[in-house]
C-alpha cells in the first residue's frame, strides 16, 4: 500500500466498513458522554451557586429547565443543518458553543447570565452533539441494527453522570465553582482540535450496503416536514416523547430529596440514585435486545410497565423505607429512563425515510425537550404548592401512562 496515500483513502479500503462503523459508534458515544455529563453536572453546581448569590432554589433550577427546553426547541434546526452541511459542521458548532458557554458562566454575576450561558447555550450545545445528529449518522452505518447502536449511545447518559458528576465535585472542592467552569470550558475547546482532524467525509458517507438498501427502500417517497406533520405517526411519536419526559423528569430531580425525607441517610440516597447510571446501560441494551426478539411494540410496552412499577415502589418507600423496595425502584425506574429513546428514534427514521429525515426527527424530538422542561418545573411547583410528594407521584404516573397510549391505539405504532 502506498505510504503516501491520503488517510481517508486508507480508511475507505473495501474490507473496512464494519470497523469504521464501530469507530463512528465510539465517537457518538464519547460525544454523548461529554454532552449529557456536562448538562447533568449542573446538579452539582446548583448548591454552591445558590449559596454564592443567596438565590432561591427555584430560581437556580430554572437554569436546568431552560437547558432542557433550549435543546428540545433547537432539535429540528440541528436536524436540518445536518441534512444540509453534514456532521462535521454540527459537532464543531456544538463543542464551540459548549466551551464558550462554560467559560462565560465562570464570570457570571447575575441569574440571567447563567440562564443564557448554562441554560440556553449549554442546552443547544448538548443538542448539537446529542441524539438527533447521532441517530442520523449511525443510521447510515447500522441500518436495521440502529436500535442497538442507539441503545449504546443513549446509555452515555449514565456514563456521563458517573464520570463528570464526581469530577465536577472534585474540581469545585479544589478550584471553586468558577474555576471548575473555566476548566470545563477550556477542555471542551481543546477537544475541537482532534474533532476537526477526523475523516468526516468517510464518516458521512455511511456503509455502502446500508446506504444502497436505504436508497432503494425509500426511492420516490420524498417525505418533507410538512407532509410528515400531516401524518398521524409524527404526532404520536411527539406525544410519546413529550408525556414520557414529563413523567420521568417530574420525579428524577427530586429523587434524592424524597429518599432523605423517607428516612434514608443522605449519602445512601445519593449513592442509590447514582447507581441508576449503571442500571441504565443494562436497561437500554435489554429493551433493544427485546426489540429483535419479540418486536418493537411489546418491547416498548414492557419498558413502560417497568417504569410504572418503579413509580409505585417509590410511592411505597415513604411508608416502607427498606433496601429491597429501594433497589426495586432504582432497577425498574432508573433502568428505563431513556430506554425507549433508541426504539422511538429507529421508528421515526423508518417511517419518515428520506433526505429530510434529520429535520423531521429533530422536530419530533422537540417533544422530549419540552417534556423534560415542563416535567422538572411542574414537579417542583406541585411539591411547593402541596408540600407533599404524593400529588407529584400521581402526576408523573398519569404522564407516563399517557406516553404509552400511542403504542396501544395508533396504527403506525401498533404495527
Amino acid at each position: 500500500m502506498d505510504q503516501n496515500a491520503p488517510r481517508e483513502d486508507i480508511l475507505t479500503a473495501p474490507a473496512k466498513p464494519a470497523r469504521v462503523a464501530l469507530v463512528v459508534l465510539a465517537l457518538c458515544f464519547a460525544l454523548s458522554v461529554l454532552g449529557r455529563g456536562l448538562g447533568e453536572s449542573f446538579t452539582v453546581f446548583l448548591k454552591p451557586i445558590s449559596e454564592s448569590f443567596g438565590w432561591d432554589r427555584a430560581e437556580v433550577v430554572s437554569v436546568y429547565s431552560l437547558c432542557a427546553l433550549a435543546g428540545g426547541l433547537a432539535a429540528p434546526l440541528i436536524g436540518r443543518l445536518f441534512d444540509r452541511s453534514g456532521p462535521r459542521t454540527v459537532y464543531t458548532l456544538g463543542l464551540a458553543l459548549l466551551g464558550g458557554a462554560f467559560l462565560s458562566a465562570a464570570f457570571a454575576t447575575h441569574l440571567w447570565q447563567f440562564q443564557l450561558s448554562v441554560g440556553l447555550c449549554v442546552g443547544i450545545g448538548i443538542a448539537f452533539i446529542g441524539n438527533v445528529p447521532n441517530s442520523i449518522l449511525l443510521g447510515r452505518w447500522f441500518g436495521p441494527k440502529l436500535p442497538t447502536a442507539m441503545a449504546v449511545v443513549y446509555s452515555a447518559t449514565g456514563a456521563g453522570v458517573l464520570i463528570l458528576l464526581p469530577a465536577s465535585q472534585l474540581l469545585i472542592d479544589r478550584f471553586g465553582w468558577r474555576g471548575a467552569y473555566e476548566i470545563f470550558g477550556a477542555l471542551v475547546l481543546i477537544l475541537l482540535i482532534p474533532l476537526l482532524l477526523l475523516p468526516w467525509r468517510l464518516f458521512s458517507r455511511g456503509s455502502p450496503h446500508v446506504v444502497k438498501k436505504a436508497a432503494e427502500s425509500f426511492e420516490g417517497e420524498g417525505w418533507t416536514l410538512a407532509s410528515a406533520m400531516r401524518h398521524h405517526a409524527f404526532w404520536a411519536l411527539f406525544a410519546t416523547f413529550f408525556f414520557t419526559a414529563i413523567g420521568m423528569y417530574a420525579i428524577a430531580p427530586q429523587v434524592v430529596a424524597y429518599l432523605v425525607e423517607a428516612g434514608f441517610p443522605p449519602l445512601q440516597a445519593a449513592t442509590a440514585w447514582g447507581f441508576s447510571g449503571v442500571v441504565l446501560l443494562f436497561g437500554m441494551l435489554g429493551v433493544s435486545s427485546l426489540d429483535g426478539l419479540i418486536g418493537r411494540r411489546p418491547s416498548v410496552l414492557f419498558s413502560y410497565a417497568l417504569s410504572i412499577i418503579g413509580i409505585v415502589m417509590l410511592w411505597a418507600l415513604q411508608w416502607y423505607p427498606n433496601f429491597w423496595l429501594l433497589t426495586g425502584f432504582v432497577v425498574c425506574f432508573g433502568s428505563m429512563i431513556g430506554s425507549r429513546g433508541p426504539l422511538l428514534s429507529a421508528t421515526a427514521m423508518k417511517i419518515f425515510r428520506g433526505n429530510r429525515v434529520g429535520t423531521i426527527y429533530g422536530s419530533i424530538s422537540i417533544g422530549s425537550g419540552l417534556g423534560s422542561a415542563v416535567g422538572s418545573w411542574s414537579g417542583g411547583l406541585i411539591h411547593d404548592l402541596t408540600h407533599s410528594y404524593n400529588p407529584l407521584i400521581v402526576f408523573a404516573l398519569i404522564a407516563v401512562v399517557l406516553g404509552m397510549i400511542p403504542f396501544l391505539v395508533v396504527p403506525a405504532l401498533r404495527h
